[in-house]
C-alpha cells in the first residue's frame, strides 16, 4: 500500500514538472512611431494560432511608454512576431524589408525584451511582383462552398503538357491557396510550388489544386474540432472537398480519380486538415502530405486516428522542422506510430524530420520535392 502511494506520488510530481507553466512577461524597450492613431500591440504566434489581433494577446501601454503583457505559458520554445492588429502592420527591420520570427525558449520565469526596428505600414506599399507560372490559372476567384456558406478563390497547376495530350493526370489538393504559386497574393512567403513542378519532366507532373484560406477563418475552417479560436469547421470544409470541389475538378479537368492517385497536403494548420481529411475519407484521399502539422490545436484527433479503419494502401508523408514548437516533432511522431498500429508499414508513413528548420513557406518548400519524389514513386 504504502508502494502505491509512493508511486503515485512520484507520478504526480513529475507529471507536475512536465506540464508546469512558467510567467513570461513581454515588455517593449523601444516602440517606432505610429503611422495611424491604431496604438495596440499584439504577440502573434504558434502559442495563438498567429492570429495577428487576438485580444488575450494585447500587449498594455504602462506609465513609461512602453508596453507589457504577462502570460502563464507552458516550458518550451516558441515563435512570434508584434504587430498593431493586422499583418499589414507587422514589425519590419528599419528598411521595411520582413523580418524572421522571433524564436524564444521558456524553461522558467522570464522577461521577454523587445526592440522593434519599426512597423510595416511606415513605409509605402511593397512592390509585389507576380511570379505564377503560365501554368497556373485561376478556375474562380468566388468558387462556392455551400457546406460553409461562403466563396473562395481556386487555383490550378496544369502539367506542361495537358494541353498537347490526351493524358488522365493525378490531382493534390492544396490549403492556404495565396501562398502556393504567387508571392504576390502570398501574406507571409509562397511555397513556389510552380516552380518546383516546373523543372520535373512534363511526364511526371500532376494537377495541383490550390484552396485560399479564409482569412479570419482560417483556423476554425481548418479544425474539425471546436476550440478557444471558435467553432471548428474542419468538417464542412473537408465536405466541401469531397462533395463540391473534387467532383467539379474530375467533371472539367482529366483526372485520375481514384484514392491512389488523389492526395491532399498543405502546412501547419493545413498539415492538421489534410490528416483529417484522409482518416474521414481514406477511399477519396489515399495520401497525405502532412507538412509540421498543427496537431496542438486539436489533440481530439489522435483518438480519431485510433478509431479509424485504414485501408492498408494509404498513405501519408509527415515532415517538420526541429526548430519548431517544442512537441512538434512528439505530437508527429505519436500520429505516426498511431497509423502504423493499423497495418499501414513504415515505407508509407515516412516521418523526416530536418535539422535547424522551422514553421515556414520557406522550409514547406524545401521539404516539398522529397515529398513528391516519394508520392509519384507508386504511382
Amino acid at each position: 500500500m504504502v508502494k502505491n502511494i509512493t508511486l503515485l506520488v512520484l507520478m504526480v510530481f513529475v507529471k507536475t514538472l512536465l506540464f508546469a507553466q512558467v510567467t513570461v512577461t513581454f515588455k517593449t524597450d523601444k516602440v517606432p512611431p505610429f503611422k495611424t492613431t491604431a496604438k495596440a500591440i499584439f504577440l502573434a504566434g504558434d502559442f495563438n494560432g498567429w492570429s495577428p489581433a487576438a485580444t488575450a494577446w494585447q500587449l498594455q501601454p504602462d506609465q513609461s511608454g512602453e508596453y507589457q503583457l504577462i502570460k502563464n505559458l507552458p516550458k518550451g520554445n516558441y515563435s512570434f512576431k508584434a504587430t498593431r492588429g493586422t499583418w499589414g502592420t507587422v514589425e519590419c527591420n528599419t528598411s521595411g524589408k520582413d523580418i524572421d520570427n522571433r524564436s524564444i525558449s521558456i524553461v522558467h520565469d522570464t522577461t521577454i525584451v523587445l526592440t522593434i526596428a519599426d512597423w510595416k505600414d511606415n513605409y509605402g506599399p511593397v512592390e509585389k511582383k507576380h511570379t505564377a507560372s503560365a501554368n497556373v490559372h485561376i478556375i474562380n476567384e468566388k468558387f462556392d462552398m455551400p457546406q460553409l456558406g461562403r466563396q473562395r478563390r481556386v487555383w490550378i497547376y496544369l502539367p506542361a503538357d495537358y494541353a498537347s495530350s490526351n493524358k488522365k493526370y493525378p490531382v493534390i489538393y492544396m490549403h492556404d491557396g495565396q501562398n502556393l504559386f504567387d508571392e504576390f497574393t502570398s501574406g507571409y512567403g509562397e511555397w513556389g510550388i510552380d516552380e518546383i513542378m516546373d523543372k520535373i519532366s512534363a511526364a511526371q507532373q500532376c494537377i495541383i489544386v490550390g484552396i485560399d484560406h479564409g482569412g479570419d477563418y482560417r483556423i476554425t475552417e481548418y479544425d474539425p474540432y471546436d476550440s478557444k479560436y471558435g467553432k471548428g469547421r474542419g468538417s464542412d470544409y473537408v465536405e466541401f472537398l469531397v462533395k463540391t470541389l473534387k467532383p467539379y475538378i474530375d467533371k472539367n479537368y482529366r483526372t485520375k480519380k481514384d484514392a491512389r492517385h488523389t492526395t491532399i497536403a498543405g502546412g501547419s494548420m493545413g498539415g492538421l486538415i489534410s490528416m483529417y481529411a484522409v482518416l474521414k475519407y481514406p477511399d477519396v484521399f489515399g495520401n497525405g502530405g502532412i507538412f509540421s502539422p498543427a496537431f496542438w490545436v486539436a489533440p481530439d484527433i489522435f483518438t480519431y486516428a485510433q478509431q479509424q479503419q485504414l485501408p492498408a494502401k494509404t498513405r501519408f508523408y509527415f515532415v517538420c522542422g526541429d526548430a519548431e514548437s517544442d512537441t512538434m516533432t512528439g505530437d508527429m511522431q505519436k500520429m505516426a506510430d498511431i497509423i502504423q498500429t493499423k497495418g499501414i508499414s513504415k515505407q508509407n508513413t515516412p516521418t523526416v524530420i530536418v535539422k535547424g528548420a522551422k514553421h515556414n513557406e520557406k522550409q514547406w518548400n524545401g521539404d516539398f520535392p522529397a515529398f513528391y519524389s516519394w508520392l509519384t514513386s507508386s504511382y
